[in-house]
């Protein structure tokens, strides 16, 4: 359903950072750009904390509008698939990791924002060694501190917010 350089949105979560992106790069952009001119106009720009405060909040400014643009890019739009025991991108996932039943989400952050749901992406070790099992089945991934990691899928849901 999608590749490292897609990310699979539904419909309202392609909708939101569109809005935020519009936002942003619109109103966004003007406000910092205020607040940056009335900060130099205060002197000195060496010890002026206002207008260096407002220089670093535009370069996270400028990057958010970056990663926005390019994830609605390349975003796949579609309905929140409907869950039949298998694992998939936009599936929220109940699985034992290190003897504990962990819930999350496989698919982006940005498709569950607000939801308070963990998010692993498919291409993640996690996210990889897991898709398309059912459940009962288990897997096992290496972890970035080198260890093997078993999980076990013990039930896949229909994702909603």
């Amino acid at each position: 359903m999608s590749t490292p350089t897609q990310t699979w949105l539904t419909q309202d979560a392609y909708d939101r950072l569109k809005g935020e992106l519009d936002e942003l790069a619109g109103a966004g952009r003007k406000d910092i750009a205020a607040r940056i001119e009335a900060a130099r106009e205060e002197g000195d720009l060496k010890e002026n904390g206002g207008y260096h405060a407002a220089k670093d909040e535009q370069g996270k400014m400028e990057a958010r509008i970056r990663d926005l643009e390019e994830l609605l890019k390349h975003a796949v739009i579609g309905e929140v698939p409907e869950a039949h025991g298998v694992v998939e991108v936009g599936t929220v996932i109940t699985a034992e990791l290190f003897g504990d039943e962990e819930r999350f989400l496989l698919g982006s952050r940005e498709l569950a924002d607000g939801s308070g749901l963990d998010v692993y992406s498919a291409e993640s070790p996690l996210g990889a060694a897991i898709l398309g099992l059912k459940v009962g089945e288990k897997a096992s991934y290496l972890a970035p501190n080198g260890n093997e990691i078993a999980v076990k899928i013990l039930a896949v849901d229909t994702y909603s917010r």
